[in-house]
């Protein structure tokens, strides 16, 4: 694809994504896409068959999104430590910068139109997200670092954590549970780090 057919693409997924979350998916047409964006429908149907494709394209893209940071890290230079603890403070920095860039009005609108984009756009990120953490994990067990059987037991326990942590960031709840955020942060990161690495003898 070259750069002027990839420009139009990211425009194209852009004003979808945009149209969906205020108007939700089912009341958004190929019409108002090419519309918004200043394309004729042809030019909308050589890049996508229909607004299902559309729709799955801009779920792929935002579960991309993020999860970039995590692969970012995952991918690094990083010795196994150091690579868990910038994984876990990056996965804390980027619920609260969801929730700080969504404005109440934003939050309302996705929440009573697009739920059901919002929870495709989850539920891929969190699969995408299983993976890297998984081969985080598996890459620091291989290097003697990372005890195995902490090591399996990790990933769902991430998991379930964050759905928690990501609770608590949304419903602004950390005050009403006693709970300082930042210290939060920083206890998590020395609890898994001292429960994963392998201990000395």
């Amino acid at each position: 694809m070259t750069a002027i057919a990839t420009k139009t693409r990211e425009r194209l997924l852009d004003v979808a994504r945009q149209l969906f979350a205020s108007n939700g998916v089912e009341r958004t047409t190929m019409n108002d896409i090419a519309t918004a964006s200043d394309k004729g429908r042809r030019t909308i149907y050589t890049y996508f068959k229909n607004k299902k494709e559309i729709y799955d394209a801009v779920i792929e893209r935002e579960a991309d999104v993020i999860v970039k940071r995590f692969r970012d890290i995952v991918h690094s230079d990083l010795e196994p430590v150091e690579m868990l603890q910038a994984y876990i403070f990056a996965r804390f920095d980027v619920v609260d910068e969801t929730i700080k860039a969504s404005t109440t009005s934003q939050l309302i609108s996705y929440i009573t139109l697009d739920h059901k984009r919002l929870e495709r756009i989850r539920r891929l990120a969190v699969e995408k997200e299983q993976g890297l953490f998984r081969s985080m994990i598996d890459n620091g067990i291989a290097k003697g670092v990372f005890d195995p059987d902490q090591g399996s037991l990790l990933p769902a326990i991430h998991q379930m954590l964050f759905q928690g942590v990501d609770y608590c960031h949304l419903c602004d709840s950390y005050d009403a549970m006693g709970i300082n955020p930042e210290s939060f942060r920083d206890d998590v990161v020395r609890f898994i780090t001292n429960t994963l690495v392998k201990k000395t003898e």
